[in-house]
């Protein structure tokens, strides 16, 4: 597979918000993770990950779904992937000494978590490798001067006090800044069309959202569509060229959930459970306020909100493995004001393994798109054999 080819596969597999891991000459599929979107998950997860994949040792018993975003996690902690622990079209061997060293590492963590954390992945991969294969072991020297003056003691950090607005301030002025909320609830299609920047490629996006909760983009690219859809219930990616699509499963259908709500700025209260102020943050060169919602069986959403316009300026969701957490960073902006509600104009997606930036060009609102768009294509059927 030549650079181009990997860009745009990878870039795919961003746009959907999946957790494959891709390199050069191979996909891996089956992407998903722990219950999300509700029932929309559907029992997906129901499969455990031994039933589903060969040699199957320290992590039997999560859900099969989750396997491919916990072995993520690991790529993305230690700055490698899949090869350096599998070999390449036969994963389920155990020739390589780093996998050996990754299923006792596991077990150390797991056992650390346990003693001490009440079962609370406080102690991750990250937390010692930091994107480096081999943890160090040795403190840092002092790069500069103390910035704290000579003989004052160091103070012990202490969480900051929001003596601001509140949570629920904050969620009202966003409604407001956005257009109102019946401003907002009018908008039943919006059609979009522009470029996604990635890799140091930039290729055309046309995307369809319809009310409710349906989305599907196609990113032309020079080998042919790539597509990413949402249906309300069923998500999935096609990939250029064809072939069998992908499934999203668990956090990825709780991730395109989100994006596709075309009134998300109006549904932000009802989709918490419990939401908190927690401190103001640094986005660009403003100082934001953090909200922090709290969900039902699902992780965490993060909001970060410009104080003088109240739009939103980041969110932050979380998809969940068996080993921590992986987070998904959208940052908002060139907010526009179209037909009444004011949306960004360019967003840009970052994960741990990559990142990307859409411009939107043109918007057409409360326009007519076909619900035959956001039917999931029927996989072709097998080939039968002689006599069957």
């Amino acid at each position: 597979m030549n650079r181009n080819a990997k860009l745009i596969l990878e870039m795919a597999v961003l746009c959907a918000g999946v957790g494959f891991v891709v390199s050069a000459g191979r996909a891996q599929s089956n992407a998903g993770a722990h219950a999300a979107a509700g029932t929309r998950a559907g029992q997906a997860g129901d499969k455990k990950a031994e039933e589903q994949f060969k040699n199957i040792q320290v992590l039997k018993g999560i859900s099969a779904d989750q396997l491919i975003p916990t072995m993520q996690f690991i790529t993305a902690s230690l700055g490698v992937e899949c090869e350096f622990c599998h070999v390449q079209g036969a994963f389920d061997k155990d020739e390589k000494k780093p996998k050996q060293t990754a299923r006792k590492m596991m077990e150390m963590m797991f056992a650390i978590n346990a003693d001490n954390f009440d079962r609370d992945r406080k102690v991750t991969c990250y937390s010692c490798h930091r994107g480096s294969t081999v943890p160090d072991g040795m403190p840092p020297v002092m790069s500069e001067e103390p910035k704290q003056a000579m003989g004052e003691p160091k103070k012990p950090e202490e969480p900051k006090q929001n003596a601001g607005p509140t949570a629920e301030q904050l969620l009202d002025k966003y409604v407001q800044a956005a257009g109102g909320a019946a401003a907002i609830e009018k908008i039943t299609s919006r059609v979009m069309k522009g470029t996604i920047d990635f890799g140091g490629m930039s290729m055309p996006i046309d995307i369809y959202a319809k009310d409710p909760e349906k989305r599907i983009s196609f990113t032309h690219t020079p080998g042919g569509d790539s597509v990413t859809a949402f249906n309300g219930h069923e998500g999935w990616l096609g990939m250029p060229g064809g072939g069998p699509i992908r499934e999203m499963r668990g956090n990825d259908l709780d991730g395109a959930a989100i994006d596709a709500d075309l009134h998300l700025a109006a549904h932000l209260k009802q989709m918490f459970s419990q939401t908190e102020v927690r401190e103001t943050a640094k986005i660009g060169d403003r100082n934001a306020y953090l909200v922090v919602g709290e969900r039902t069986g699902k992780p965490p959403v993060e909001l970060y909100f410009d104080p003088q316009t109240g739009l939103l300026l980041r969110l932050v969701r979380y998809g969940e493995t068996a080993l921590g957490r992986l987070p998904t960073q959208i940052d908002y902006a060139d907010y526009r004001d179209t037909d009444g509600v004011t949306i960004p104009y360019r967003w840009t997606l970052a994960r741990p393994s990559g990142r990307f930036t859409i411009q939107v060009s043109e918007v057409q609102q409360n326009v007519p798109v076909d619900d035959g768009k956001f039917v999931k294509p029927t996989p072709p059927e097998a080939p039968k054999g002689p006599g069957k």
